[in-house]
């Protein structure tokens, strides 16, 4: 059984910007099928601020734990600010995840930069793609 940190365990036990936005400016959907982890963001931006960033997850309680995290550090902050949250920065925020559940930090950044690229395409705006090889074009 994994150790996890009392951080980590906080956030599961008590998450953080659980649910859902009806209106929201954008929806970001990621899924790991080896884990069956499922996460979804949902944004609200004002003034290119994240005013709203709520989640749902489906998944172990490392998952839960980064989705809690993400949403906290992502809250108030930019949009560019928000696209710097990395798996490494929620991992260090988490004080830590065990190996075999690091790949839920990356679910986490990675449905946060979905929910910002949904809200940028539907502002009309280029979305700079991180994927090598895709260019997304509008």
């Amino acid at each position: 059984m994994p150790v996890y940190s009392e951080k980590v365990m906080e956030h599961f036990m008590n998450p953080r910007n659980v649910g859902e936005i009806e209106d929201a400016d954008g929806i970001g959907e990621v899924g790991n099928p080896v884990c069956g982890d499922m996460m979804t963001f949902y944004i609200k931006v004002d003034d290119n601020h994240l005013s709203d960033v709520k989640f749902k997850t489906f998944g172990c309680g490392a998952a839960i734990a980064v989705s809690s995290i993400v949403s906290e550090m992502a809250m108030g902050n930019t949009l560019e600010e928000a696209r710097k949250i990395t798996p490494a920065l929620v991992a260090e925020q988490l004080e830590g995840l065990p190996k075999n559940k690091y790949h839920c930090s990356n679910l986490g950044a990675q449905a946060l930069n979905k929910a910002i690229d949904d809200y940028l395409k539907k502002q009309g705006k280029k979305v700079k793609s991180k994927r090598r090889g895709k260019n997304e074009k509008e």
